[in-house]
Formats: structure tokens, C-alpha cells, sequence
């Protein structure tokens, strides 16, 4: 059967809900668009999947004081579980082992990289300087939300939530804990921007996974969690169920810091692991949410592993980056929540902007909405370093 969720909270381009996403993705309306909150004269040239919220709605979103010292990442991680926790009908924290596992890549540099030359010579915004580390924003959503028993954070770059995730699921399997909340959180700032811009994978048009001609990622900024909780918990509250993760895998190319290899092997070790956990066969996945971040090396490699896995018969597949852009460390689990989505909607997502199919693979991914009967979604998290995971959702 799986571990059960019962719960989920997002926060993206495309919505400030699940039913904000949930009728975006139906709608097939992208928000990826030109930058608005970072200050930069290039914002008109880069396109990216913003939040619409500034930090100061946010902070009255989330009734906080104006002089708190939460960065972006922070801000974003907490409207989304307590979102997570609202949707899963959670009152009390203390009751059940509750614990938390958030995902960041960014972490504080949002805020560190803003005050960086004025940090010697100006003590009002000193107080961003301990939120730079990944695990300050993990360490204030857990004490803004209760969670005493257990909290860390996961930083494997693009595959952070779905690892966040996977380990939630096992320290419920093991009996260390009675629930989770399990995701991830990461902001747009000028480093990351940077950054893949220095690596050339940034694309200045709309992003188009699997397309021939893709010409790179838009960088997307989002955070999005899952509560996850025991067969006990369900049996006793008498919870909603809205999936299980029924399975999981990790593995590692060691290929190359940040390419994929040639044939996939990570990508197709960690799909077959989750398989065979799930004790399914691959004909028994009816769709795929692939990690499709648009890159030349990314989805060729993805479609070689997919090939891999599934022969001649690969299902129903897409990147739903091209709503969202590729938000990081948070990216597993805003796909997490897409396809618990797509199981509640039996429906498939489209891959918005592809248009050439590539002639390495001949692989098309779905293009417009198709209503088709869904039991079991595979969704694909990859990251630099060459770590690999695949977590598979099943039908409650």
C-alpha cells in the first residue's frame, strides 16, 4: 500500500494554492514571464516562474512581525506547510511523532547576496546574516509550526524534495515517526541566475522540454509539501487519503558535476529501484512527470533512461517545468503535488511549447490535457552531482 498523504500545500508561478495550480495546469496556463521582484536591468531578457507575492505580502499573509529576519526561501516554505497542515486538518502537532523535512538549494542567499557590502556597517540587517545556511529556514518553519520532534534538511541540488520525501516515507516505514512533513522551498535569487546563466542551460525563451530545438531552463522559484502519515494515523483519525507513495529509489550517475551521462544510468537505476519497491512493472506506470528541465544534455539523457525502462512502450509523458519553471530544490515536490493531481484528476499535464520531436529518441511528450484512467504516476527528480530519484504515486 505505501506511506499515506494526506495532505499537501503549494506555493508556485502558476497559484498561491493547490486549487490555484490545480486549475492553472488544467487551463494549460503557463507563469512563467519577465522578472519583477529581483532588481536587475536584465529582467526584461530573463524569463522565469515567479511568485506573484512580494515579502512583505507574504509576511501579512503569514501575520509576522514587519522586523523578522525570514528570507524569501523562509517565507515561501512556511505558507506552504501551513498550507500542508491546514489541508490535512492538523490541529495539534504534539499529539502524534511529527517531524520535518524541508528541501533549499538557495537557502538565504536571497537576502545575504541584498546586504552583503553592508553586513560590516550596518547592524539593522546583521540578522540576515545566520539565515544564510540551508537549515535556518528548515529550523523557523518547524518552530513557527510546533515541530519539536524531528527536523532536517536535504540539499542534493534539483533532487532535494523528492530525496526529502523519500526519507519521510522511511522514518515512517522504520517507526520512528507517526507523520512527516516532507518538501521543499527555494527563491529566485541574482545567484542562481547567475549561475545556470554561466552554465549556459538558461534559456531567454520560453522553455520547451524535449523539444528538438530547446534551447535551455527557466529558472522558477516555488515551495510546495506533503504530509505524510502511518497506516495508524489513517486508521485512527480516519483520514482522507489523497494517494501513497508506493515507491522510491535513489541513485547516482557519477558521471559528471553537473551532466547527465550518455545513457542515463542513474536516471533508469533509480526509476527501476522505485519499480521494484512499488512491485510494479513498467507497463503498469500510465504516466510520467518527467524532470524535463529543457537542457540539451537533461533531456536526452532522460529519454535515453526512459527508453531504458520502458522499451517500446513508454506511457504518457511530460515536463511540467514549462508551468513552473525548474524551482530548484523544491522542484520534487511541486511535482509531487502536480501528480497526486493528475491521480485525483485522471488526468495527464501537458508539456507547454513543444513543437519538434527529438530525432535521437523520437520520444513526443503530451501536448494538451488528456483525460485517461490513471492508477500509478512516476515523477523523476534529477540533480547535479549526478543524484538521481524517482518516487512513484499511486491511487488511494
Amino acid at each position: 500500500m505505501g506511506v499515506a498523504i494526506t495532505g499537501m500545500g503549494i506555493i508556485s508561478a502558476i497559484g498561491h494554492s493547490i486549487e490555484d495550480n490545480r486549475a492553472s495546469l488544467l487551463a494549460s496556463k503557463s507563469g512563467v514571464g519577465t522578472l519583477k521582484h529581483i532588481q536587475t536591468k536584465h529582467s526584461e531578457l530573463i524569463k522565469v516562474g515567479e511568485v506573484s507575492f512580494s515579502n512583505s505580502e507574504l509576511t501579512k499573509q503569514l501575520h509576522l512581525d514587519q522586523d523578522h529576519n525570514y528570507t524569501r526561501t523562509g517565507l515561501l516554505g512556511l505558507f506552504a506547510t501551513k498550507a500542508a497542515l491546514k489541508n490535512s486538518n492538523i490541529t495539534t502537532i504534539s499529539e502524534y511523532r511529527t517531524g520535518i523535512i524541508s528541501a533549499t538549494t538557495v537557502g538565504g542567499m536571497d537576502m545575504t547576496e541584498l546586504y552583503l557590502k553592508q553586513f560590516a556597517t550596518n547592524a539593522d540587517v546583521q540578522k540576515y546574516i545566520q539565515t544564510h545556511h540551508a537549515g535556518i529556514s528548515t529550523q523557523k518553519i518547524a518552530d513557527a509550526l510546533g515541530i519539536t520532534e524531528f527536523a532536517t534538511t536535504i540539499s542534493t541540488a534539483c533532487s532535494s524534495a523528492a530525496n526529502a520525501i523519500m526519507l519521510g516515507a522511511r522514518l515512517i516505514k522504520a517507526g520512528k515517526l507517526d507523520r512527516v512533513v516532507v518538501g521543499g522551498t527555494d527563491a529566485l535569487s541574482k545567484f542562481t541566475i547567475n549561475g545556470f546563466k554561466t552554465l549556459m542551460i538558461q534559456s531567454d525563451a520560453l522553455c520547451a522540454p524535449f523539444d528538438a530545438d530547446r534551447k535551455g531552463l527557466n529558472l522558477g522559484e516555488a515551495a510546495a509539501y506533503l504530509v505524510l502519515e502511518s497506516d495508524a494515523v489513517v486508521q485512527k483519525e480516519k483520514k482522507e487519503v489523497f494517494a501513497y507513495l508506493s515507491g522510491y529509489g535513489n541513485a547516482n550517475d557519477a558521471f559528471h558535476q553537473t551532466a547527465s551521462s550518455e545513457n542515463g544510468e542513474g536516471a533508469f537505476l533509480a526509476m527501476q529501484k522505485a519499480l521494484k519497491m512499488a512491485e510494479l512493472n513498467p507497463g503498469q506506470i500510465d504516466y510520467i512527470n518527467a524532470h524535463g528541465t529543457a537542457t540539451p544534455n537533461n533531456d536526452f539523457s532522460e529519454s535515453i533512461a526512459i527508453q531504458r525502462v520502458f522499451g517500446e512502450n513508454v506511457p504518457h509523458f511530460s515536463s511540467t517545468k514549462s508551468f513552473t519553471g525548474h524551482t530548484l530544490a523544491a522542484a520534487g515536490a511541486v511535482e509531487a503535488v502536480f501528480s497526486v493531481l493528475a491521480l485525483q484528476e485522471q488526468t495527464v499535464f501537458p508539456n507547454l511549447n513543444f513543437k519538434t520531436v527529438m530525432p535521437e529518441t523520437g520520444l513526443k511528450p503530451v501536448t494538451s490535457v488528456v483525460k485517461k484512467e490513471l492508477q500509478h504516476v512516476l515523477s523523476n527528480s534529477f540533480g547535479f552531482g549526478g543524484n538521481c530519484s524517482t518516487l512513484i504515486f499511486s491511487k488511494a
